[in-house]
């Protein structure tokens, strides 16, 4: 009994007393990769600071847990500023500064430094969120996707979905990258052919930072039309082996991460949901599951070489059931959603070469994405009664070579990218359309070599204070002869910035970006096994303009005003429903698998405002208002407004930081209602219709004719932190929709039933079931209570 007594007490010891924390890093040049001796490294708004050692390295110990901001200088070079350090009791926060050489020599100058980088690359349309802005978003489930939603141009989608919607464009359009490698989605349950999803797939305990452009793409990012997302990752700890367990609304994780030598360390993360069983509590009539693991190792033998390999991977599947179809809405879902199940992963492996005048980059990568999908009547599973049997592979091997060299008066980007792509799958389907059921059967295999080459100059002039760049991009690939040609895909971007005053930047972009059609519409094939869309597809172009003034504060924070017009073209079209594709993908299934040419074209146009304020006195917030118009063609080639014109978006988000590691915040969002295609009821209460598409055939000769109400809600969330001797823990408390708005969606098709819900034959006319077009709606107050506990 003594034993266990002292064996308590010893617990007790290492699990109590509150601690302090620990920042430390390295202070290098950005060109080469170089320590710098005796940088200067200050706390913002302290006098608490350090310098780094003659190998670069700095510490600053005895912090009271809770968020810093951090700023680097050192003469020569700019200031480099990090806001929202979290700072916790059992785990240092690892912050490497890279310093970039100024253009004219800086003495007895007192510079203001600022958490908003200057990127004259992409000096508009690019917004950065920390991860403790990511972490805290009312509402945003610690989600990406759905925290980007708190961001001018970005549209909330339907409610059960996070697909990002960026200045009208389709959720197709967007690029998603893990620092250097690209993933082709973040989101469990993608669309195929569109990306998108309800729940994203990145543990965000182990992000950094988020870099989100919203136009002016990075010369290296290929294949997007409205986004790129590059995620940055932590340095994994460099102590001590550390685990992590989260336990949320969704889903429960455990992560670990520590040093494997002197020189390199890992995290590793691994998730699984349990919404099947609460789905299945409260009467749902599908059950989904998802599991996702993510890990990343780095090891840096020197200061002239670094590697990391990354990887990214996903299992769900989405079954039916069948118990609860005791009312008209569940058994309404229960006769169109289908079974699927499906499997990703992105793997990469990355080596940078640091030499005098800059550095190289080569990155290899492979993604995969296995996705099957099926439907019978009444879900009776039988050959007869099959709607859907329907099975794809999507594989993809990246090459990436690229070079950064800087020279007195302008810096040089340029390198390769090389892609071998495969698709593949077997295709049941039977379908309506404007000329009756159709059946897809058929069989496809493809394969793709893909091209590509980038040169990009930035500099400035004026004793910096005006900044430009110019990029000239080439995309190829051999799937037919328009694509092949090099010179049909030039793509030429220009950028400039002028400080009207150190605060005060007018600021331009002009470009042009290609994107190939998805593999389902390049593999699409007929009943004889011939590729029909082979030469009917060009790339899709798109024009973007952009233009704005942004203003650095003293107080942390930035006011951004963008005008942006964007130009599609080559846009493909669905010749079955005379409908551009830019129309389709936040739904589940498949997008693009039909006959279609090149014949779409759109535009977007409008004007952009936020105000972000980073941590200021315990206060935080973002603004943002967009005004927005989307217009694609339609079948007679006239402009109507797109599915992603949501005219008026408003987004506000705020919190305060109290007294013993209590926080609390809100986000309230408002958008205009999106346009919609009305149901063509005629043709939708056939019988052979109904029982292959008993949600409705579109009246796409209305193509969104109609248009919803406004949406708007409220979600609040309250964390308390508690720091112990080698614990934290992270309690939080979030509600969605707090007020219990019914989101508006669109009409949906109804049969009149009989005692035992099956649909009724109209007596007037026996080919029809008794049909009606009824409102609807969908949304419910979401309280979820969790922890994060970390040792």
């Amino acid at each position: 009994m003594q034993q266990l007594f002292v064996f308590c007490l010893v617990i007790l010891s290492e699990i109590s007393g509150a601690q302090t924390g620990v920042i430390h890093g390295v202070i290098s040049d950005k060109k080469n990769g170089q320590p710098l001796s005796f940088a200067n490294i200050v706390i913002r708004g302290t006098t608490t600071g350090t310098t780094s050692d003659i190998n670069g390295n700095y510490e600053l110990k005895n912090l009271e847990p809770g968020l810093f901001s951090l700023s680097a200088t050192y003469l020569g070079y700019l200031p480099e500023e990090i806001s929202e350090i979290l700072v916790t009791n059992n785990n240092p926060a690892i912050i490497n500064f890279n310093l970039t050489t100024a253009s004219q020599t800086i003495q007895d100058v007192v510079i203001q430094t600022s958490p908003f980088e200057e990127n004259n690359e992409s000096p508009v349309s690019l917004r950065t969120l920390g991860i403790a802005e990511i972490e805290r978003n009312p509402g945003g489930n610690r989600d990406l996707s759905r925290v980007l939603q708190s961001l001018p141009g970005v549209a909330p989608g339907v409610s059960y979905r996070n697909d990002l919607i960026i200045r009208g464009g389709s959720p197709s359009e967007n690029r998603f990258y893990l620092e250097d490698i690209e993933t082709p989605n973040i989101n469990h349950f993608a669309t195929q052919g569109a990306s998108g999803g309800p729940v994203g797939m990145i543990d965000v305990n182990y992000v950094r930072e988020v870099n989100f452009y919203s136009g002016a793409f990075p010369a290296q990012a290929s294949n997007a039309l409205s986004s790129v997302l590059k995620v940055n990752f932590k340095e994994p700890r460099d102590d001590r082996f550390g685990i992590r367990a989260t336990f949320g609304a969704t889903d429960f994780g455990v992560a670990a991460e520590g040093p494997v030598s002197d020189k390199s360390g890992f995290f590793l993360s691994a998730r699984r949901s349990y919404l099947n069983v609460l789905f299945k509590a409260i009467g749902l009539p599908f059950l989904p599951t998802y599991h996702d693991v993510q890990y990343k190792f780095k090891f840096k033998p020197n200061d002239k070489n670094e590697f990391y390999t990354l990887m990214l991977a996903a299992y769900d599947f989405i079954i039916l059931n069948t118990d609860a179809n005791e009312t008209a809405e569940q058994r309404y879902i229960l006769r169109y959603i289908p079974t699927n199940t499906q499997w990703n992963y992105t793997n990469g492996f990355v080596w940078k070469h640091f030499h005098e005048k800059g550095y190289s980059t080569f990155v290899y990568s492979r993604n995969l994405l296995d996705f099957s999908a099926e439907k019978f009547e009444d879900n009776l599973e039988t050959d007869s009664n099959r709607i859907l049997n329907y099975t794809s592979r999507e594989t993809e091997d990246k090459i990436r070579i690229e070079t950064q060299q800087y020279f007195s008066a302008f810096k040089l980007n340029a390198g390769v990218n090389y892609e071998y792509a495969s698709y593949s799958t077997n295709t049941f389907n039977r379908i309506t359309s404007l000329t009756g059921p159709i059946t897809l059967n058929y069989d496809s295999y493809l394969s793709m070599n893909k091209f590509g080459a980038w040169a990009q100059l930035r500099g400035s002039l004026m004793k910096d204070k005006f900044s430009w760049g110019a990029c000239v991009r080439t995309d190829a690939n051999d799937y037919n002869q328009q694509m092949k040609n090099p010179l049909n895909q030039i793509s030429p971007r220009v950028s400039v910035s002028y400080h009207l005053t150190p605060a005060l930047n007018l600021n331009a972009n002009s470009g042009i970006y290609y994107q190939i059609p998805a593999y389902p519409t390049l593999g699409y094939r007929n009943d004889a096994g011939k590729l029909i869309n082979e030469d009917k597809l060009n790339y899709i172009r798109a024009i973007h303009y952009v233009a704005g003034l942004s203003y650095n504060s003293a107080f942390n924070s930035r006011i951004s005003v963008e005008g942006f017009l964007k130009q599609y073209d080559n846009y493909p079209f669905n010749l079955n429903d005379s409908v551009t594709l830019a129309n389709m993908g936040s739904d589940f299934g498949v997008v693009g698998n039909a006959p279609v040419d090149s014949r779409g074209e759109g535009r977007a146009y409008g004007l952009e405002f936020l105000y972000q304020q980073k941590m200021f006195k315990g206060f935080y917030g973002i603004l943002s208002y967009t005004f927005l118009r989307s217009e694609f063609t339609n079948g007679d080639q006239t402009f109507v407004p797109s599915s992603w014109d949501s005219r008026h978006i408003l987004s506000l988000t705020g919190g305060k930081q109290f007294k013993r590691n209590w926080e609390a915040g809100f986000r309230f969002r408002f958008a205009s209602g999106n346009p919609y295609t009305p149901i063509d009821q005629k043709q939708s209460s056939l019988i052979y219709n109904f029982n292959v598409n008993p949600r409705g055939q579109l009246e796409y000769s209305l193509v969104n004719s109609q248009r919803l109400n406004a949406f708007h809600n409220l979600d609040f969330r309250i964390d308390k932190k508690f720091f112990l001797k080698k614990v934290s823990l992270n309690f939080y408390l979030d509600i969605q929709n707090v007020y219990n708005f019914q989101i508006p969606a669109p009409p949906i098709l109804l049969a009149k039933e009989d005692a035992n819900g099956n649909p009724l034959i109209d007596p007037n006319d026996p080919t029809r079931f008794q049909t009606s077009v009824v409102e609807y709606s969908s949304g419910t107050i979401v309280p979820s209570l969790g922890f994060i506990l970390e040792y």
